[in-house]
């Protein structure tokens, strides 16, 4: 499901760049998906800035996709 929205980073990170209307369908997903006995999902939000301090060695710096899959 995360597929539809972020990209596949590492075994079970996604990254991904939503808008306001986005994300909260995202989490909804999430939450109907979630086994709470069995699993656990975090989502950090991260402001603009963050994005321009974020620090990656070995892979390209991250960028927004251009598709969304709602």
């Amino acid at each position: 499901m995360l597929s539809g929205y972020a990209k596949w980073t590492q075994y079970s990170v996604f990254e991904s760049f939503l808008t306001a209307i986005q994300f909260p369908r995202l989490q909804t997903k999430i939450e109907k998906l979630v086994k709470p006995e069995e699993d656990s999902v975090r989502l950090y939000v991260l402001d603009a800035g963050a994005i321009k301090r974020t620090i990656t060695s070995g892979s390209e710096i991250p960028g927004q996709e251009q598709t969304i899959v709602l």
